[in-house]
């Protein structure tokens, strides 16, 4: 099998054989890519607007979500993206997702989380990396293309309801559980999801996760991903 890429010079390593004599062509004309199954590798974009100065309230931010218009999830909404192609670096990936479900084009973004769960999704083995991205209000005009039914701004409202802590094998963990409420003010549809987030409360490493507990409206898993970008958000104002 000929080499994925077409230039393999720095990956000659020593320039040594391997144990079976092979050189690096020779191992990469032999390599089978096919021999294991992978898993199919996505991007989800969280796109938020805001309008004048954006505070710790979150007082007039706009989150841009997609109607699908296919199976799975048909009907629902859903933060714009989709499968990365070979050769297609992932930020690259996002772009493209984001310019032919919504019509945005030239959005800086960061990357977020990359979700490796194996019962994300009923299609395949998907591991997904969510992109996030703050625009101020106006600027761009959203336009549903390809999959997307249609592609709406929805006005957030994110509450924190509960938190405590408890005992987890010996650790102290912390438990928050979010509520968010999109509503699009055009139609006054809203839809919402709970999501826990849990987190070690002493040393370096907080082991820090996210679960849904309920959705209505919102499809796939993307409520932690939502949950997750607006904390992202708050650590930065």
């Amino acid at each position: 099998m000929a080499a994925f890429l077409e230039n393999i010079t720095p990956f000659i390593g020593n320039g040594t054989v391997n144990e079976n004599g092979e050189d690096l062509e020779t191992f990469l004309d032999h390599y089978n890519a096919d021999k294991y199954k992978k898993p199919s590798v996505t991007a989800d974009i969280l796109v938020f607007s805001y309008c004048g100065t954006l505070t710790k309230k979150l007082d007039g931010l706009k989150l841009l979500m997609i109607k699908r218009r296919n199976h799975p999830c048909i009907g629902m909404w859903a933060l714009p993206g989709g499968f990365a192609n070979m050769q297609e670096d992932l930020i690259e990936s996002a772009r493209r997702e984001l310019e032919e479900e919504t019509s945005l084009t030239d959005v800086p973004m960061e990357q977020l989380f990359t979700y490796g769960e194996y019962k994300r999704d009923p299609r395949d083995r998907v591991v997904t990396t969510a992109y996030i991205a703050l625009i101020e209000e106006g600027t761009k005009k959203a336009q549903a293309g390809d999959d997307a039914a249609e592609a709406v701004w929805w006005d957030v409202s994110f509450q924190l309801r509960k938190e405590r802590q408890f005992q987890e094998k010996e650790r102290e963990v912390k438990e928050e559980i979010y509520q968010i409420i999109l509503t699009d003010q055009n139609t006054m549809e809203c839809i919402s999801a709970v999501v826990a987030k849990y987190e070690n409360t002493s040393g370096v490493l907080k082991n820090t996760r996210f679960q849904m507990i309920e959705t209505n409206g919102i499809a796939f898993d993307h409520p932690r991903f939502i949950v997750q970008g607006l904390l992202y958000l708050l650590e930065r104002i």
